[in-house]
């Protein structure tokens, strides 16, 4: 049975070294002329589109799709400007597993991110990574990151020909939000606590296997074929 394996972007992959906040920010001045922060506002886990929304009604700004489209086209303008800043980095062990795992021809890689594509394409090919990922779900289709599970299983079959039963899926990611999100469509799903979660903190929502970090790429392999 061929394995699908759909990964979280921001704190499993990489840490943008605060490049996606600042572009929250700098798309608010630029698309409605507004100083502000998001130190009001717990994103963790959350969508791109779900943030603009939260975004708009905290400084009274109607919600309407045109509010949202400029305000998230701000935001990806100034995220490609932001992403080259010494702080950003992908995580330590990434790049060997995510080139293991693009050799076996019995799994199959992609996303399932809050991130819009765009947003998705701009940070992993700021560290040369975006090509491992032949599809995913983005901020995109929905808001509501538990949405993102279905629209990725959607692709995984176009591309692949062929269906994935949810004991063949892991969701990986670095917060709780990650876990009931795979939950939902009753895939597995691993936890790593290289974002803002600790390893006890992300026990607490019992993932299937559990992670400091991905730098043991045997250790990882065999979570993915004990299942």
């Amino acid at each position: 049975m061929k394995k699908l394996i759909l990964w979280d972007i921001d704190g499993t992959l990489i840490t943008s070294g605060g490049a996606g906040e600042r572009a929250l920010v700098a798309a608010l001045k630029t698309g409605f002329g507004l100083d502000g922060s998001l130190t009001w506002l717990d994103y963790s886990g959350r969508t791109d589109a779900w943030i603009a929304h939260e975004v708009l009604r905290h400084h009274g700004l109607p919600e309407t799709p045109e509010n949202i489209q400029r305000y998230l086209d701000g935001y990806l303008h100034a995220l490609a400007t932001e992403m080259p800043n010494p702080r950003a980095r992908l995580h330590a062990g990434i790049t060997t597993l995510l080139e293991t795992l693009h050799r076996r021809t019995d799994l199959a890689q992609g996303l399932l991110t809050g991130n819009l594509e765009r947003g998705a394409r701009i940070k992993l090919e700021h560290f040369a990574v975006w090509h491992y990922f032949e599809f995913g779900a983005f901020a995109d289709d929905s808001p509501r990151r538990n949405d993102l599970g279905p629209h990725a299983l959607r692709r995984a079959r176009e591309r692949h020909g062929i269906e994935f039963p949810p004991q063949g899926v892991f969701i990986i990611g670095d917060t709780p939000w990650d876990i009931e999100c795979g939950k939902v469509i009753g895939a597995n799903t691993i936890a790593v606590a290289t974002g803002n979660f600790s390893v006890e903190q992300l026990r607490a929502h019992e993932p299937t296997a559990l992670f400091a970090d991905f730098n043991d790429t045997t250790a990882f392999l065999r979570a993915i074929d004990a299942a």
